[in-house]
């Protein structure tokens, strides 16, 4: 069987949650609770937990109002077509 996996140019497939992996560890890099993290950046405590858990349908300025507490923001990334399974 054939399939096509789409891949970022540092190895993430599409359904790797780079960003949710991100959040979770710079905020206990930082030491801040989840409740911490909410407060910080000026959303819910329940848009973080949806983060961190890898929610599939969240709003991309929340996401960047998030990502700015480290000096990072969502943007277009190339993806690169690979045959196969394989990274």
């Amino acid at each position: 069987m054939e399939y096509s996996v789409y891949l970022y140019p540092n190895g993430y497939s599409m359904t790797d949650n780079v960003i949710a992996d991100f959040v979770r560890t710079m905020r206990r890099q930082f030491g801040l609770t989840q409740v911490d993290l909410a407060d910080k950046s000026g959303v819910g405590l329940r848009f973080v937990r949806d983060l961190e858990q890898g929610k599939q349908t969240l709003r991309l300025d929340k996401v960047n109002q998030v990502l700015s507490l480290f000096g990072r923001q969502a943007g277009p990334v190339e993806i690169v077509r690979q045959k196969g399974g394989e990274r």
